[in-house]
């Protein structure tokens, strides 16, 4: 099962924002005893895509997430300014999406 992953980029807020974000996800599991949770984003324009991996690149005000796809689905990354972030949920898994966050210890 894929696993949001935090990449360490140069030290920094971004850096400590996606790293705080895991955290988070992974105490949000832990505090509900699920294997894994699931994050959706939510931008500023109302897109909204769950996540498969998050890193704090390229950096200079702007990080970068993977969203999960579905089966035949194009990869895709996306890179967007902070600033259009509306809301990150963070949720148990829906039953019916074989994927989420799995804590790492």
């Amino acid at each position: 099962m894929p696993a949001l992953v935090w990449t360490p980029g140069a030290a920094g807020p971004l850096d400590e924002f996606v790293g705080r974000l895991t955290r988070m996800i992974g105490a949000f599991a832990n505090e509900h005893t699920l294997e894994q949770a699931e994050v959706c984003i939510e931008l500023v324009d109302g897109s909204r895509f769950t996540l498969a991996a998050a890193s704090a690149d390229p950096g200079f005000g702007f990080f970068s997430f993977t969203p999960h796809r579905e089966e035949g689905e194009e990869p895709k990354k996306l890179i967007v300014p902070i600033g259009a972030v509306r809301s990150i949920e963070i949720s148990a898994p829906d039953p019916e999406r074989p994927f989420g966050f799995v804590a790492s210890d």
